[in-house]
């Protein structure tokens, strides 16, 4: 590699950058989750995180500008799906615990087999709208991550901040999955305004397209009380 892996920004934490791509330090070195390219540098592997492939790796793409996850974060992901985002997730919260829930059984065994490699995983089969199910294997979080493509996705992020002490909350909108009449721009505001209600404040929203249509992450935290 003619050039050094080098931090996209301190805010950001272990994802780098090299030539225009991002990339997470792998917490399984030798194992690919959804083919990504390997790169070792110094004695250190890293996985190419794609934006075409990850929401969250888009919303940094687009210059997303709020990251809370820190190297020991507890994080509660929510549509955890086969674990593509998540286990870059866990490549980012080394010394944390990155909780996976995922409601349908077919994406959940995929889910459990990425989970097997990479101890700070615990895969989770649950419904997102009933924390309370997973309250017996999740005991706080310092962050949710949400990519649940279904109505009231505000309300669902924020019912398990409430559940688990969460401080910070990011929530990928998909805006056809909350209603295929109105403009994505009006449904993204209704979100917006709905966190705000919860008693959240919002800290970035931004579109992460051209990767995903008619999606935007928001970011917020907890307002002090």
């Amino acid at each position: 590699m003619a050039l050094p892996m080098e931090a996209v920004d301190r805010t950001f934490g272990r994802v780098f950058t090299e030539r225009g791509r991002l990339y997470t330090a792998s917490s399984a070195p030798g194992k690919r989750v959804y083919g990504e390219r390997l790169l070792s540098v110094s004695g250190t592997e890293y996985r190419e995180w794609d934006p075409r492939r990850s929401k969250l790796s888009a919303y940094l793409s687009v210059g997303g500008r709020e990251f809370p996850f820190r190297s020991d974060s507890k994080v509660l992901y929510l549509g955890a799906s086969s674990g593509t985002t998540a286990s870059h997730v866990a490549d980012i919260c080394p010394e944390g615990k990155v909780y996976c829930v995922e409601f349908a059984q077919r994406m959940f065994r995929e889910l459990v087999g990425t989970c097997e490699d990479r101890p700070n995983m615990m895969p989770i089969l649950g419904d997102a709208t009933k924390p309370g199910e997973y309250a017996v294997f999740v005991d706080s979080a310092d962050v949710v991550y949400q990519d649940v493509a279904q109505k009231r996705q505000a309300d669902i992020i924020c019912d398990n901040m409430d559940a688990f002490g969460a401080r910070f909350g990011m929530v990928a909108v998909k805006a056809r999955s909350e209603d295929v009449t109105a403009s994505p721009e009006s449904v993204f505001s209704m979100a917006e305004s709905r966190i705000r209600e919860r008693g959240f404040r919002v800290l970035d929203a931004r579109s992460i397209e051209p990767f995903e249509k008619s999606h935007e992450m928001i970011v917020f935290e907890r307002r002090d009380p």
